[in-house]
């Protein structure tokens, strides 16, 4: 039976003290705490452990907030979500305190009062142990491995092991249902694999028993609530007020663009950035598996790939929503990421009149970017000849837009690179700017930006709509040694 729904013994809860974990709390805004040491032996590396005392902790506070949300809204199962109101914040007080005299409850030394309160209001409004990071505008990313082992992304400082912990797989379960569960969606057994969202847009990615080995995990890439801009970026050092130039004209020129990187390298950040150079008047159509890009235009169209749930079995692809979307009557087409064979329906909507759409795609290189994308179009299940895929791509695409994230976690545009046509089947590609490294101090990674030293190909179509672009932009400077 689940330690988060039951207990065979309110006196042991009541009466349960430190053991293995005898340190000062910390305040209740603390997102890193030590880790629990010393490790038992025999524990799995990548499982982790829980010692008594923690344990006895939360399920004291399961239990108070398992009962306090029956008592305010016993229609509602524990595994949906409760929306936090401040009437019904006042109520859960009042019982909260009735609660702890009635029962004679003692808060466990290791914890203030105040941080336990407010570990229970998160069980009963939010996601639990999860609440406080998905709060945090200084987290980017949270990494469940299980219950006993949860990984932040803090801006600026990389990543660290939290020392926060669930207190058995069963609550980090009842977590991931009160994620999906509004969606529509399942997550069970037999849906052990879920792609979601949080109420805020944070994507959400987990994984259950069986498939999850060592226990149900959770991967949540953070909804910034501020958008950044392009100058944002210039001044995080990720490009020069040069490139961001070139990129603005060769947005507003309608040149198609691929934005390229790794997982967590900028990718869709970037694409937010160059949206805000599309003309407000211009209409645009973004398609994404979960709904990320932030456009500021008025004239934009939205769309959504739909999973199946037990009432609505129907699936609808990336690829879907871009074939439709070639009828809403766009004049620029989005996609978050191609993937898979919807690449080849967004080619030819840039062959054919779409000009400025952009997406992004998973890939290491601008050479590499090409090989990915005549692999992608090939998973469409249409039978070409890899000679007409390339022409194809050579044809579409106007400029690859390479961002990486460098081994000291910063992230920058490495190459900004120029598609000019094919030759025998092969794609000539030029670099416009690209990043050149110049060593490592102090563990961060010393480089600059600089032009590779010949005019784009481009430059025409970037004229013809008011870009005089100055010769000295794209000279190379001898100064880099």
């Amino acid at each position: 039976m689940s330690n988060v729904t039951s207990l065979s013994s309110l006196k042991r809860v009541k009466e349960a003290q430190p053991r293995d974990e005898a340190k000062p709390a910390s305040p209740a805004d603390d997102l890193v705490i030590p880790l629990e040491q010393p490790i038992p032996p025999g524990t799995p590396m990548q499982r982790g452990f829980i010692s008594a005392g923690r344990a006895e902790r939360l399920r004291l506070q399961l239990w108070l907030a398992d009962n306090l949300r029956k008592s305010i809204a016993p229609d509602v199962p524990l595994d949906l979500p409760l929306p936090r109101t401040p009437e019904r914040e006042q109520t859960v007080r009042e019982r909260y305190q009735q609660a702890l005299q009635r029962a004679n409850i003692k808060i466990p030394a290791e914890v203030t009062e105040e941080q336990f309160y407010h570990n229970v209001l998160d069980e009963i409004f939010g996601f639990g142990p999860l609440e406080p990071f998905v709060r945090s505008d200084s987290i980017s990313e949270i990494m469940v491995n299980g219950p006993y082992i949860i990984f932040i992304e803090l801006k600026g400082k990389g990543l660290v092991e939290s020392g926060h912990k669930f207190l058995d797989d069963d609550h980090v379960e009842r977590v991931i249902k009160r994620i999906v569960k509004p969606l529509g969606r399942v997550a069970d057994a037999d849906h052990p694999l879920i792609d979601a969202r949080l109420p805020d847009g944070s994507r959400v990615n987990a994984v259950l028993r069986p498939c999850a080995i060592d226990g149900p995990n959770i991967t949540i890439r953070k909804f910034s609530r501020d958008k950044l801009t392009i100058d944002n970026l210039i001044s995080f050092g990720s490009l020069t007020p040069h490139m961001a130039e070139f990129l603005r004209a060769c947005v507003i020129s309608r040149l198609n663009i691929i934005v390229s990187g790794g997982t967590g390298s900028g990718k869709t950040t970037l694409i937010n950035c160059l949206s805000g150079f599309i003309p407000e008047g211009e209409r645009t159509v973004t398609i994404e598996d979960a709904a990320e890009l932030q456009f500021k235009q008025r004239n934009v169209i939205r769309l959504e790939t739909k999973k199946p749930s037990p009432d609505s079995p129907t699936v609808v692809t990336v690829r879907d929503c871009v074939v439709n979307a070639l009828r809403m009557r766009p004049e620029r087409i989005v996609v978050g990421e191609c993937r898979s064979g919807e690449t080849l329906d967004m080619l030819q909507a840039m062959n054919t009149g779409h000009d400025g759409s952009m997406t992004t795609v998973h890939s290491n290189s601008p050479r590499d970017c090409i090989s990915r994308l005549e692999t992608l179009v090939l998973m469409a299940g249409v039978d070409l000849p890899l000679q007409v895929v390339r022409t194809q791509i050579a044809k579409a695409i106007n400029l690859i837009v390479q961002i990486s994230r460098l081994r000291d976690g910063s992230r920058k545009i490495t190459h900004i690179t120029e598609v000019q046509g094919i030759e025998g089947d092969t794609p000539v590609l030029t670099d416009i700017f690209r990043f050149v490294e110049k060593g490592e101090e102090e563990g961060k990674v010393i480089g600059q930006h600089e032009p590779a030293g010949l005019r784009p190909k481009c430059e025409p179509i970037l004229k013809n709509h008011g870009f005089n672009l100055p010769p000295t932009m794209f000279m190379k400077s001898d100064s880099f040694k």
